[in-house]
């Protein structure tokens, strides 16, 4: 069950950016994270919270802040996790455009404002900025997290979305090729990005799994003709080593990421585009889940089974791969593990 408390959004402008935030225990960065989107250069938007259960002040916090703005809807439910929140927010969407926006990350202040110029001006499906990863330390930067008022960045349009997600993904790969390489990498998050309102319709982010927004992944870039990339820093993305992202190390997490690839693995498949990105996230999501379980006291009977189905399952999609294809996604999947050493150790040690 939804609880509202709200004002009405002024329905006199045409453009209204929607912008969803799941918020869930998130009182100690939350502020910041509100502030930064009422403070958006782009005044014409619908602020949906969606308080997803919290046991702390979130909820009260985000009631608050919608007292005093009358843009902001709140939506009180049970927790459900990320995706049913997300799903309510979707379901509450009146604007013409849609954002996402973690509850404890920045918008830069001419996010909403870029992003739209830019999708406007290309009649693009979905806009995406470049985003930069912060510790806590900074977060009391307001001035510089804020950015300037300079011009936006250079737009590149990218026609194939889906094939771009699935090959570029490893970062020495994208310094190499410059702008032009980097303007069509994907990821799987939802936010710094800024959508048509009618890429969502009918689709919803599957509830109760960790890796929801992996499994949207090829549906949603499957919908899109073109996408255009802003180059300019437009999001910051704070990474507290008590995030899910970074401390959820656990059987049902891994399990739940290797599915979600395989999902993504047969869909690209379907559509004809070689999986990449997908081979990796297979191979490493299975990696972890045996190491993983190696590493218990002793392994049941039931968590044996279940590993054994898991890797017959990999197995046999991996044989759907042509040998060249299945080699050059080996060589990437090096890479790429190469690369999460150096990032997980940044990470580590951002303060």
């Amino acid at each position: 069950m939804v609880t509202r408390s709200t004002t009405s959004t002024d329905s006199r402008h045409r453009q209204i950016v929607s912008i969803i935030v799941p918020v869930y225990n998130a009182q100690k960065y939350l502020r910041y994270c509100l502030d930064s989107i009422v403070g958006q250069t782009y005044r014409h938007l619908q602020i949906i919270l969606v308080d997803d259960g919290s046991t702390d002040a979130s909820g009260s916090i985000c009631d608050e802040y919608a007292r005093t703005d009358g843009r902001i809807e709140v939506l009180h439910r049970r927790n459900g996790g990320i995706a049913a929140a997300q799903n309510t927010g979707l379901d509450a969407v009146a604007g013409e455009y849609i954002a996402f926006c973690d509850n404890d990350d920045i918008m830069h202040a001419r996010n909403i404002e870029h992003l739209l110029n830019a999708l406007i001006a290309t009649r693009a499906d979905m806009a995406k900025g470049r985003w930069r990863q912060i510790g806590v330390s900074a977060l009391s930067d307001t001035k510089a997290l804020r950015g300037s008022n300079e011009a936006p960045g250079e737009l590149s349009v990218i026609a194939d979305p889906l094939n771009a997600y699935e090959s570029v993904f490893c970062k020495s790969l994208r310094i190499l090729g410059g702008k032009r390489v980097e303007a069509r990498y994907f990821n799987e998050a939802n936010w710094c990005r800024l959508y048509r309102r009618t890429i969502w319709d009918g689709l919803r982010f599957t509830e109760g799994h960790f890796a929801q927004d992996i499994r949207m992944a090829g549906p949603l870039y499957s919908r899109m003709d073109s996408v255009v990339d802003v180059n300019e820093v437009l999001y910051y993305w704070l990474q507290e080593p008590q995030s899910v992202t970074h401390s959820q190390r656990t059987s049902q997490f891994w399990r739940d990421n290797l599915y979600a690839a395989a999902e993504n693995f047969m869909f690209a498949r379907n559509h004809g585009v070689t999986p990449y990105r997908n081979y990796f996230g297979l191979t490493s999501s299975l990696r972890d889940e045996k190491n993983g379980l190696r590493k218990r006291p002793g392994l049941t009977t039931e968590e044996g089974r279940m590993l054994r189905k898991d890797t017959g399952m990999v197995r046999a999609l991996l044989r759907t791969l042509k040998p060249h294809q299945r080699g050059l996604c080996f060589l990437l999947t090096l890479l790429r593990r190469a690369e999460n050493l150096i990032y997980d150790k940044k990470i580590h040690h951002m303060k």
